[in-house]
């Protein structure tokens, strides 16, 4: 299963913000507005107000549950790898005594015939397991990946409850905001809040 590659989507909400405690109020100077787009090219318009970001880098690098969680998938991966490339080998082994045979001639053309027919099935059967593996490995990895997103949402919504921000801002090295003031950076509060509400069913 080399071709897949271990990739977690989860916290890249690369330029996309949270909109958290939005506030209207009536007469007042209008607050000036700021557009900024998303990772899709979708713009928003900010209208000033009190805001904050979160830098993705370093919550994925400091959320204790996703490492752990992260440390899991690559131990799986290189389990599946490693079992694939066994039954691999066995075909392969397999088929080059069946050239030897047939080469010293001690084969006969039924026998060979089998032999081929039997190699191609497990072939076949191989295949598919690799397949299914990989399916079913992806498959728990974007549940993963929701869960990761959801318990940034719901923690996020919580932690703003008190601190009353309009905007709180996702932010990576690779995203398309640019410059984050470090003043406006929420990310440490964020991480010590989410490890110390972690269930500990979650294994």
């Amino acid at each position: 299963m080399k071709n897949l590659s271990l990739v977690f989507s989860s916290l890249a909400l690369v330029g996309v913000f949270i909109l958290v405690g939005m506030k209207v109020s009536e007469k007042k100077m209008p607050k000036p507005t700021y557009t900024i787009k998303d990772s899709t090219g979708k713009e928003f318009i900010l209208s000033g107000g009190k805001v904050g970001y979160v830098d993705i880098d370093t919550l994925e690098s400091n959320y204790n549950y996703f490492k752990a969680k992260k440390a899991e998938f690559e131990v799986r991966q290189k389990n599946i790898d490693a079992e694939l490339e066994k039954l691999a080998s066995a075909l392969q082994n397999e088929y080059n005594g069946l050239q030897k045979q047939a080469q010293a001639g001690t084969l006969s053309q039924a026998d060979g015939e089998a032999a081929q027919q039997k190699l191609m099935q497990r072939q076949q059967d191989l295949e598919l397991k690799r397949q299914n593996m990989g399916a079913n490995f992806l498959k728990d990895q974007e549940a993963f990946n929701k869960e990761i997103h959801d318990n940034l949402h719901q923690y996020i919504e919580k932690y703003n409850i008190e601190k009353g921000y309009d905007y709180i801002l996702s932010y990576s090295k690779d995203g398309s905001i640019l410059y984050a003031n470090k003043d406006l950076d929420l990310t440490r509060d964020i991480i010590k809040g989410m490890n110390s509400e972690t269930p500990n069913s979650k294994k």
